[in-house]
């Protein structure tokens, strides 16, 4: 089953008239890997956002098109804990434990905190 992601590759990729071996060639990966990125079984590589971007010209409207793709499709997400002091891992932890059960009020809190609009 596509993701939202894989829609928005191929989407793209159709647009510039190329078929998937083309992008995957561009992509340096194989055709089954692109495939399988597109349809959820494997995670996008982070390096992937850049190259595409570059790549393909995306203009600010299709840059934030493909980070909501990215988002949509992500199942989980990794955090690097090597470096990270005691307080900081647990901290981590903490948030990814309450995250599920937070409210839209608390979500809004934590938006505000981070900086960052999410939508």
């Amino acid at each position: 089953m596509l993701t939202q992601l894989g829609i928005f590759l191929r989407k793209l990729r159709l647009d510039c008239g190329e078929i998937m071996k083309e992008m995957a060639t561009k992509l340096d990966v194989s055709s089954s890997f692109l495939s399988a990125v597109e349809n959820g079984k494997k995670k996008m590589p982070e390096s992937w956002y850049d190259t595409i971007v570059n790549l393909y010209n995306l203009d600010k409207e299709k840059q934030d098109e493909l980070i909501t793709a990215i988002e949509e499709s992500q199942k989980s997400l990794e955090i690097n804990l090597e470096d990270l002091s005691k307080e900081k891992k647990r901290l981590a932890f903490s948030f990814a434990r309450e995250l599920e059960n937070m409210n839209k009020e608390e979500v809004d809190k934590m938006k505000i905190f981070f900086k960052k609009d999410g939508e």
